[in-house]
């Protein structure tokens, strides 16, 4: 038995699964105050109470939850690793935290796993409207009154994620960029942009960028790049929410019909979260890049070192012209195989690139025929 980090944003499910998949285990929930008391006057309490444990229950990992909220606790963690030999799963929404209270990773004795919103393979007949406009947190695709939960998500993230936990001092100006980024998100990050809008240096813009990657809301796409080549762009990334609805909500996106702009983006958005989710949850090390030459010419993920170049288009019918970055990257690269996920129902293969329905590229990216 291994013990290890669950990592994830708030309400992606993570206390129900540990609930659900480790109900013989102790589990220590710190987001109940007097739990959270004792052990923050006391964290020796913690390790005294383990040791005087049924030693029938300690054959099973020691679940704690919102382990960022104590991370002193974790020194407590690391002796009764090393000296007791118990495993445990320690949760939460932010390593951050636990870094920045000087807390102990335990040095590669825990393994990491992240848990994200939901995936396609976890719900049975999605609606393609409900999951872009919804998202796929469970409780908020569950819900018939998703927009007021998607918006208390936010304001509560920001309350209790960034500004109660000291991320930032500068309250308004953070307020500014994250509704600046939910605009621009998806797109090239233009940071100076950004920064005049919020009244900040870009330097603090990054920060804050980052702030959004360590706790979990979001994942930066580093650009694809190859030494030969100086007509492409090398520096700039682009930063996806980690979940659609959640990025609709900070811009008041309802999408009401399957085409147009704003479909298009989150259509892209939700391969991104598929492609994301299926490498994580396998444990590959692929990368997910994105291609694009400094005239515009782009293809929107380029995956494990360039083997397979993905386009998404929300169109129904797909033209020659949303063909162009996949030909471009196709003379250059020589990918294995060129892909264009739309919203066409039949799959069809036109000059060698294949011309692919999303549910046709999901089922196939999921049963691991897609890359391995």
């Amino acid at each position: 038995m291994q013990s290890a980090f669950l990592w994830g944003a708030r309400k992606t499910g993570k206390s129900t699964f540990l609930k659900s998949n480790f109900a013989e285990s102790i589990y220590i929930d710190l987001l109940q105050s007097d739990v959270f008391l004792k052990y923050l006057k006391e964290p020796q309490r913690f390790r005294e109470e383990l040791e005087a444990a049924e030693k029938n229950k300690l054959k099973f990992p020691v679940i704690v939850d919102e382990v960022q909220k104590l991370p002193h606790l974790l020194d407590e963690i690391h002796w009764l690793i090393e000296n007791k030999g118990y495993n445990f799963i320690l949760s939460g929404s932010s390593a951050r935290k636990v870094i920045r209270g000087k807390g102990n990773l335990l040095g590669g004795r825990a393994w990491r796993y992240v848990m994200l919103p939901l995936t396609t393979v976890e719900i049975k007949d999605y609606k393609l409207l409900d999951v872009l406009n919804k998202g796929l947190i469970p409780s908020h695709y569950l819900s018939l009154n998703y927009k007021k939960s998607l918006k208390s998500y936010i304001n509560d993230y920001l309350r209790e994620e960034v500004f109660n936990e000291g991320l930032t001092r500068n309250i308004p100006a953070f307020s500014r960029f994250f509704d600046a980024m939910g605009y621009s998100h998806g797109e090239l990050s233009n940071y100076s942009n950004i920064a005049r809008e919020c009244g900040v240096n870009e330097k603090t813009v990054k920060e804050y960028y980052q702030i959004l990657a360590d706790t979990l809301i979001g994942t930066k796409l580093e650009p694809f790049k190859k030494k030969q080549e100086r007509e492409v762009i090398k520096k700039a990334g682009k930063f996806y929410l980690f979940d659609i609805g959640v990025a609709g909500a900070i811009t008041k996106r309802t999408i009401t019909e399957e085409r147009g702009e704003l479909f298009g983006r989150a259509f892209e958005h939700f391969i991104f979260m598929e492609l994301n989710a299926y490498k994580l949850y396998n444990d590959y090390d692929f990368e997910i890049n994105f291609w694009r030459t400094k005239t515009g010419i782009e293809v929107d993920f380029i995956l494990n070192s360039g083997e397979i170049a993905v386009e998404v288009k929300g169109s129904s019918y797909i033209k020659n012209a949303d063909l162009k970055g996949l030909y471009t990257f196709r003379q250059e690269h020589k990918p294995r195989r060129t892909i264009l996920v739309c919203n066409e129902r039949i799959p069809r293969i036109k000059n060698s690139i294949e011309i692919m329905p999303y549910r046709d590229f999901l089922k196939e990216l999921w049963r691991g025929e897609l890359i391995k």
